[in-house]
């Protein structure tokens, strides 16, 4: 038990004394690394759909925290029975700029009451942007008080194109639901996440 003891206390005493020594130790200079992003946000693409289609998933998916593949295809199905996604077009065809649309719907969502068709021109006039282009309205779209009311049940997820109709009536109040629905499922099976 005593030669442990010494053998301990022996220990302690060199460990003592080569502490106090100083100790150099250098070390390579560091080294400069690039970290590369791999990983990118994906989002919903339409690889067969038309310039104007793309151009407004993707800012609904930029400007929204809509998410859903379902959700999105409801919306765009809705679009194409509308307007079929041009822009400067008045209810029954004629393709004309918003200040030479007199009667019926005009745009993208056929805006009809005095108040939505306002609407659209006053917050181009506001924010500069043109109301008869596809860039302006889908600003308006996304900005607009009823869009924004339902948009959280767009926002949600998970959710079937049946269910999505629901929030899509309240937004356009359509006459004649057409052929909305089977355009959605079709976009459905179209969008892929890229």
């Amino acid at each position: 038990m005593k030669m442990v003891g010494n053998a301990l206390i022996a220990s302690a005493i060199a460990v003592t004394a080569t502490a106090s020594v100083p100790i150099f130790v250098t070390s390579p200079p560091p080294v400069q690394t690039h970290v590369v992003n791999l990983e990118q946000e994906q989002t919903w693409k339409c690889p067969g759909c038309t310039p104007e289609e793309k151009y407004v998933l993707a800012a609904l998916q930029e400007y929204t925290k809509i998410s859903d593949r379902n959700a999105l295809a409801t919306i765009m199905g809705n679009i194409q029975q509308e307007s079929k996604f041009i822009a400067n077009i008045c209810e029954g065809g004629a393709r004309v700029s918003y200040t030479e649309c007199k009667s019926g719907g005009f745009g993208l969502i056929q805006w009809t009451s005095i108040g939505r068709y306002k609407g659209l021109g006053n917050f181009c006039a506001k924010y500069v942007c043109d109301p008869s282009s596809l860039e302006g309205q889908t600003r308006w779209m996304i900005n607009e008080p009823i869009f924004q009311r339902v948009l959280p049940q767009f926002e949600g997820g998970g959710q079937t194109v049946s269910y999505y109709m629901k929030p899509a009536y309240i937004w356009l109040g359509w006459g004649i639901k057409g052929n909305r629905e089977n355009y959605s499922y079709n976009y459905s099976k179209q969008l892929i996440l890229a």
